[in-house]
Parts: C-alpha cells; sequence; structure tokens
C-alpha cells in the first residue's frame, strides 16, 4: 500500500537480460535465428558479466535483449542462473523514484544508481525482500533505467 502520489513514471520495457553458459548460442537464438540486431558488448568483471547487447526496433520502440555470460562461471553473481537474468523499465525520473520506492519499503541491490552497459544511469530492485525493506521483486531482479529526454517525450 503506498503512503503517498507516485512521483515517478515507468514508461515502458527497455530491456530484457537473458543469462547463459554461452552467449554465442544466445546469439545464435536472438541475432541469426530471430534478427535481433547486435550493438555492442559489454564486459565487466565487478559484476561478472560479458554480455552482448542486442536490439529491436527504434527509438522509443526499441527493447534490448542483453545476452549474457559470466566471466567466470565459479563467481558471483551467476549471470548465467536462471536464464532470464532481469527486466528492465524505462523510468522518466531515477532519483525520485529510487528515494520514494525505498520509503515504501522497497530493497534495492547493493550499488545505488550508477552506469548501465547501455550508458543509461541505473539501480536495480532486489529480488528478495529482508526485515528493513519487506518489498521486491518478488524473485525477479528488475532494473529501472533513467530513460532520456528524447524516450521521456516519445512513451509519454
Amino acid at each position: 500500500m503506498t503512503t503517498s502520489t507516485r512521483p515517478f513514471r515507468i514508461l515502458g520495457i527497455q530491456q530484457i537480460a537473458i543469462g547463459g553458459e554461452d552467449k554465442a548460442r544466445l546469439r545464435k537464438l536472438w541475432v541469426d535465428l530471430l534478427g535481433f540486431n547486435f550493438k555492442d558488448t559489454f564486459v565487466s568483471e565487478r559484476e561478472n558479466v560479458d554480455e552482448d547487447i542486442c536490439a529491436i526496433g527504434r527509438g522509443a520502440h526499441e527493447v534490448e535483449v542483453d545476452l549474457m555470460q559470466p566471466v567466470d562461471a565459479q563467481k558471483k553473481p551467476a549471470v548465467h542462473q536462471t536464464p532470464l537474468n532481469h527486466i528492465g523499465l524505462w523510468v522518466d525520473n531515477l532519483l525520485v523514484a529510487e528515494q520514494w520506492l525505498s520509503e515504501q519499503g522497497l530493497r534495492f541491490a547493493p550499488g545505488g544508481i550508477r552506469k548501465g552497459a547501455a550508458g543509461h544511469d541505473i539501480v536495480f530492485v532486489h529480488p528478495k525482500g529482508n526485515d528493513q525493506f519487506p518489498l521486491s521483486g518478488e524473485g525477479v531482479l528488475i532494473e529501472l533505467v533513467q530513460a532520456p529526454p528524447e524516450i521521456i517525450q516519445a512513451l509519454s
């Protein structure tokens, strides 16, 4: 139950992240067979991820599908488990959203707001609640992504 009017808007789906042990197999499906466009590769030792950023659509209607494999399958986070790693949602004001949602009891993953693989500011909603923050993604990791002005305008 919210205690005040929501001071931000979720605008749409920004991305879906899919993990596997071998991103080449994922790329065969999503790029070669389904026709998504390969855009870039992002590697982060700290986040244990080697991902190909692919997309379909253009402008405000572009949706990324990030194909992820772990840099080291023995380390955490284990981006290849589960296969649907996370879903990203465009938000019109990330800073306000993160603050307000925290006040409502929503748990965020460690790391706070930071630059994501696509260059946008992001923050992750934790998949599990705890005593301090009982609300969560209920088993799903959710990435809130700051929408750039042209996306906010197009989706408003």
